[in-house]
């Protein structure tokens, strides 16, 4: 975990793939009770209110409030798409179009942890869009590749990783909606990258990128030339 901006109110982070945002897991670490614990040595108020999360696999810069008005102003700014975010997402196969829109409506599945694209209409479904853009094409080990920058319109479960796998273009590494996935652990090919928001007590513009640390991105050497945040606005 590494905390790349800290004030009385907000803390921002980059987190690692494969810790979770908040787990009720015995003994497993979350990035909730690292925080806690490292603002408990610095001898600081220990209050985390969680905003929005990133899926357990998934790396990339999160946001927390320390404060209840300050998780209020945050929890508004997404509900209105206030609140920007966009990812590095690599998928297996080619894109039809450099760019687009895509809409659909998914319906999550409590059990099992998924969700899925479903008709208009449906009972619970919840409305999801998001736009993407293509970076660039490659192969590796005779498997085509694209990396896209994926920007959110909606925040829906595992949006993402659904939408883009029922378009045909699923994310490399992800084993719940990739069927070709191959055996093993293989991390993500996804990260959110850029984050911007206003700040909840004085309205200042704040704007947070990064570049992939670790997960599926920086284990293709073909890829570093894309992965500076100069490249992903």
């Amino acid at each position: 975990m590494e905390v790349i901006y800290k004030d009385n109110e907000l803390i921002i982070c980059h987190k690692m793939p494969g810790i979770p945002v908040q787990t009720s897991k015995f003994g497993q670490k979350d990035m909730v009770g690292m925080l806690k614990s490292a603002l408990v040595l610095e001898q600081e108020a220990a209050d985390i209110y969680v905003v929005h999360r990133l899926d357990q696999p998934v790396e990339g810069i999160i946001a927390f409030a320390r404060t209840k008005q300050a998780a209020a102003s945050l929890s508004r700014q997404l509900q209105e798409n206030g609140m920007d975010k966009q990812y590095l997402a690599l998928v297996e196969g080619q894109l039809e179009e450099p760019e687009g829109i895509l809409v659909d409506y998914l319906l999550r599945d409590g059990k099992s942890n998924t969700s899925r694209v479903v008709p208009k209409g449906t009972s619970g479904a919840k409305y999801a869009r998001l736009s993407y853009q293509a970076l660039a094409s490659i192969t590796v080990a005779e498997r085509p590749l694209c990396l896209v920058r994926v920007k959110l319109g909606t925040g829906r479960h595992h949006q993402i990783r659904v939408q883009l796998a029922h378009a045909g273009i699923p994310l490399a590494g992800d084993k719940k909606y990739n069927p070709s996935c191959p055996p093993g652990y293989l991390p993500i090919g996804l990260c959110a990258t850029h984050l911007s928001f206003l700040h909840p007590s004085n309205g200042q513009p704040m704007r947070f990128s990064i570049t992939p640390k670790g997960g599926l991105f920086t284990k293709i050497p073909q890829l570093s030339q894309y992965l500076h945040p100069s490249h992903t606005p």
